[in-house]
């Protein structure tokens, strides 16, 4: 076999490729057009108006979602490529928006290069001078400070010439404009006149006469500055102060510009496909068939996950990866037999994968059977491998990157039932990906013998990489992780976009309430949509591919069987909403509301046909838009969800609670608001098991009561008569079975920490050099778990339990009793929350929809720590809102 033939694919430089009265006539006529024609026939001239629809892709480019009836252009669409914008073919470079730098860190890489290598050379020279001997008088020195604040340039207000010459510094986002006093050290020496040699040497010249030169009160200022400005130019690898954006002052900004500078690595492509050996083959009727490298990998697609039932069962998953696997044969020569005559694969069920599942499943156990120093190497290749790729230079600041990798081959699954499950997801090229990058940068190379499919300098788009994959035509982007700037403030805008709602919810739902009774028809199903989003939380939803997508619907796009009425008012949805989840509920609504959705749905309208024909998602948006700029449907779901948890959690009272029973509170506030946006989730697989190790653990430590309590009865039998009998009884569910099995389980533990123990110890003297321990020292340790043993075999005959520990009392004990209690009582909150979180995800809400800040006020008031509520990683994305509120206890929503 050829070398060459050997893998699929390239890999890029530095890089493996991987992984009122109504008028009833009118509106019976109105009502008799089938759901669907109207809906076209009554298409608004609104549609050429921009703004954002509830569910639209923002990130793809405008002339792919202008395609889509619902999906309207959004005129401050953060990140289309440039070209698409406009409608025309990306070029090698696109015209950047010139902004003024303010900042070092804002400049070009080259500029700053220039600047340092000059600051560098002016203060060799500098220093050089005061080592000859170059000596200032003081009054030549104070001459030359007063030159430079001269009457024609007061600090107070600075000339044009003082403004342009200076640099503008930013300390945490608040701007300071520079005296001729703040240049870098080299440009002053050029600026002074020259001094005649002085008495002593000055120590730190420059720094002297800035201070001078500064207002009262600005030496410090200025030092720091001088200081800082260096240590920027000279060593930009040190660590930078971070950049706290949300404490500078309110200011009108373009946010259309999302960045100056950028720049970046590029993207972690997958691994090469490596062949399979010879011995494994796919089957055909019972032969083993030759396949060119591309069908090989196909098939390995779906061999590898034959494990995975739930998939690879489906008749559509089958038939779907069956025609693209089809169409490689056709393209690459098809398959052959071991004398290289051609197989004709007609029928699915008579290809054979076992082979293919039966080598990976090997390769996974051997993968995990390798020792913990192997496992950690090969991490720390790998993560070396990536370094480069992980983060970004944005604005001279060092952000993270969210996800460099382009995705890997294999089959798509989607979500719930949908028609182009099991699809063949096609290796992504360089041609494919277009990289956006400033235009200063030094662009990444893309691999060996390929080329990037366009180069762009969009600094209104706020992703690093886009390609297009082939299943659903979606753009994928590389964008930067959810604790920068980018996102922080992105977040930060979207929940103040609510809060500024509750200005105006009074007047809206004034007015919704009155055009419930509207004689126009579209007004009447315009305020019937906002009843149900503002009540309900319900998703405006939005037009979609049936033949391509999962038929999800949300409010707007309802259709008449996804509604059932029942009188006098209660009207019951059952639909497929966002990632397929069902949404099922009964809701009790307002009876014109009740008359309304009796109405949209009279006759002739069917199964098939639209609720609110005379509405879309556009029409609704741009109505809103009205009220509030920038207010759409989406807004009411973070506005509701927050405003609902701030009342909840102001409700509760709260006292001498542990803090886990305060955790449990905040849980249940947060689990109502995630009931009311339907954050529902299937019962996994692993929760029965889960409550049942819980319950053990609980069990496990009621029996370690009942011992400790035993030992108390070894110091001191008079405290059987004291405590009586019933103290000193073992629990009724602890039976004698279960307490033996629990004993094994315990030495069984024991001796599995012991040999892990023996194992790192081993590891580490491996690779500190030293000698592994010998086998007879593991027998030694092992020698613990033997006694414990012994000793639950005298116990259970005896029925006593000898005191354990150093200078064992009762009343160390007692006070063991006690933590075993609050630990048992700890797990079975964490058991009750746990069983009521089984059907509701939590975190969607609490990241998405409930304003951090709200977290954080509960956090401070009722003295919970913050890591409880957020992660480490969710720390990081809301530090702008644990930072902002601190240990303020009275912010509101």
């Amino acid at each position: 076999m050829d070398a060459a033939d050997s893998k699929v694919h390239m890999a890029p430089v530095g890089v493996s490729i991987r992984n009122g009265p109504v008028d009833q006539d009118r509106m019976d006529v109105d009502s008799s057009v089938s759901g669907q024609a109207k809906r076209k026939s009554r298409t608004s001239i609104d549609q050429s108006i921009n703004y954002k629809d509830d569910s639209s892709d923002d990130e793809a480019p405008l002339a792919k979602r202008s395609k889509t009836q619902h999906k309207q252009p959004d005129s401050d669409s953060d990140d289309e490529p440039i070209a698409k914008k406009n409608g025309a073919r990306l070029p090698p470079s696109a015209k950047n928006t010139d902004m003024d730098v303010d900042s070092d860190d804002d400049e070009p890489l080259g500029k700053i290069a220039a600047k340092k290598a000059n600051i560098e050379k002016e203060a060799a020279k500098e220093a050089k001078s005061i080592r000859a001997g170059t000596k200032a008088k003081k009054p030549a020195a104070k001459k030359a400070v007063k030159d430079e604040s001269s009457d024609d340039e007061p600090l107070a207000k600075p000339t044009k010439r003082q403004v342009n010459g200076t640099a503008a510094k930013k300390t945490n986002g608040v701007k300071k404009e520079e005296s001729d006093s703040d240049v870098p050290i080299a440009k002053r020496a050029k600026k002074a006149p020259a001094a005649k040699p002085a008495a002593k040497p000055a120590a730190k010249p420059a720094a002297k006469a800035a201070t001078k030169a500064a207002p009262k009160g600005k030496v410090a200022a200025v030092k720091k500055s001088v200081k800082e400005e260096s240590k920027d130019i000279t060593d930009e690898d040190d660590e930078e102060e971070e950049y706290k954006w949300w404490e500078e002052s309110a200011k009108k900004e373009d946010d259309s510009i999302k960045w100056t500078t950028l720049e970046h690595n590029g993207v972690i492509f997958p691994e090469d496909y490596q062949r399979l050996p010879k011995d494994v083959k796919l089957l055909y009727d019972g032969t083993p068939v030759e396949l060119d490298i591309e069908a090989e990998e196909a098939a390995t697609f779906f061999g590898f996950m034959l494990n995975s039932t739930v998939n690879v069962e489906n008749p559509t998953f089958q038939k779907n990866f069956f025609r693209d696997f089809k169409e490689i044969l056709d393209r690459t020569g098809g398959a052959k037999d071991k004398n290289g005559k051609k197989v004709d694969i007609k029928e699915f069920e008579k290809l054979d994968f076992s082979q293919l599942w039966a080598y990976k499943d090997a390769q996974t156990k051997a993968k995990n059977a390798r020792s913990s120093a192997e496992k950690k190497a090969e991490k720390a290749e790998r993560d070396k491998r990536d370094a480069p790729y992980l983060y970004c230079k944005w604005d001279g600041r060092k952000e993270k990157v969210g996800n460099p990798r382009v995705e890997i081959p294999g089959l798509f699954r989607g979500r719930g039932d949908h028609p182009k499950t099991g699809c063949i997801k096609k290796r992504v090229l360089p041609e494919q990906i277009t990289i956006n990058i400033g235009k200063e940068a030094k662009v990444p190379e893309p691999p060996a013998g390929h080329k990037w499919k366009a180069v762009q300098h969009d600094n209104k788009a706020t992703w690093l990489a886009m390609w297009q994959e082939n299943i659903n035509g979606h753009y994928k982007y590389v964008m930067l992780a959810a604790n920068s700037t980018v996102k922080g403030k992105a977040d930060f805008k979207k929940f103040e976009k609510a809060r500024e709602l509750k200005k105006y919810i009074d007047r809206i739902r004034a007015d919704y309430t009155k055009d419930l009774k509207s004689e126009v028809m579209a007004d009447r199903q315009r305020a019937t949509a906002m009843y149900l989003i503002d009540k309900f939380a319900l998703r405006a939803g939005n037009e979609k591919d049936t033949e391509n997508e999962a038929e999800t619907v949300g409010c707007c796009s309802l259709k008449y069987e996804h509604v059932t009425l029942r009188e006098p008012n209660t009207v019951i949805f059952d639909f497929l909403g966002k990632d397929s989840i069902r949404f099922y509920n009964e809701f009790t609504v307002d009876r014109q509301v009740f008359k309304n959705l009796k109405m949209f749905k009279k006759p002739p309208k069917e199964d098939g046909d639209d609720i609110f024909d005379r509405l879309t998602t556009t029409q609704l948006n741009k109505h809103l838009s009205s009220y509030m700029p920038g207010l759409t449907a989406k807004v009411f779901r973070t506005y509701n969800a927050s405003y609902t948890m701030s009342k909840l959690l102001q409700e509760l009272k709260v006292t001498n609670a542990t803090v886990h029973e305060k955790v449990k509170l905040y849980n249940d506030c947060n689990r109502q608001v995630a009931i009311l946006c339907n954050h529902k989730r299937t019962v996994g697989a692993s929760h029965e098991q889960q409550m049942k190790k819980l319950v053990e653990q609980i069990k496990g430590l009621r029996y370690q009561k009942w011992r400790t309590k035993m030992m108390m009865l070894d110091l001191d039998p008079k405290l059987k008569k004291k405590k009586g009998a019933a103290y000193f009884e073992l629990d009724e569910d602890l039976t004698e079975e279960w307490v033996k099995s629990h004993q094994e389980f315990l030495v069984e533990d024991q001796k599995a920490k012991i040999n892990k123990k023996f194992e790192k110890d081993n590891e580490k003297r491996i690779a500190d050099g030293e000698k592994p321990l010998p086998a007879s020292e593991l027998k030694e340790r092992l020698k613990a778990a033997s006694e414990l043993e012994a000793k639950f075999k005298k116990e259970n005959k005896t029925k006593k339990v000898e005191a354990e520990g150093k200078g064992p009392s009762v009343e160390k004990l007692e006070a063991a009793l006690e933590k075993l209690d609050q630990r048992i009582k700890n797990l079975e909150l964490q058991s009750a929350d746990r069983e009521g979180n089984k059907e509701v995800a939590l975190g969607t809400s609490k990241i998405n929809y409930i304003d951090p800040r709200l977290t954080v006020v509960f956090s401070a008031k009722f003295n919970v720590p913050i890591e409880k509520f957020f992660s480490k990683t969710l720390r990081e994305k809301f530090k702008w809102a644990i930072e902002s509120v601190g240990n303020d206890s009275t912010w509101e929503f």
